[in-house]
């Protein structure tokens, strides 16, 4: 039950340090400063032991080193959001347009009609 509660708030934190990095990216660009977030795949690190966890269990880990090398590849095409491990890009791209998207409609007088109270 507990890796639950701590996988939840694990990734409660990193959607908030991904929102947090997109704001700041575009509220500091006019002045010049440059924001990255990456979102890194599973990484080789020693967090793993530290849980209890025999990393020879995990598969699919990505080396440290090349994931610091393809955030800084991100960093120097001025990626704001680098993820290392999305072979298609196209997704981020599609996931991102369908979100802003939907935020036109955030700013509406009344509540959508389904969820509007019918009298009878």
């Amino acid at each position: 039950m507990m890796s639950i509660i701590i996988s939840r708030i694990y990734g409660a934190t990193k959607a908030f340090v991904l929102f947090l990095s997109q704001g700041l990216s575009l509220e500091l660009a006019p002045q010049g400063v440059y924001v990255q977030a990456v979102l890194p795949a599973a990484t080789r690190t020693e967090i793993w032991q530290r849980s209890g966890t025999d990393i020879n269990t995990i598969s699919a880990l990505m080396e440290v080193g090349e994931l610091v090398d393809a955030a800084l590849v991100g960093f120097d095409r001025r990626e704001p959001v680098t993820i290392p491990p999305l072979y298609d890009i196209e997704q981020w791209g599609a996931y991102q347009t369908a979100r802003q998207a939907m935020l036109l409609g955030f700013a509406q007088e009344h509540a959508a009609e389904r969820y509007r109270i019918i009298s009878e």
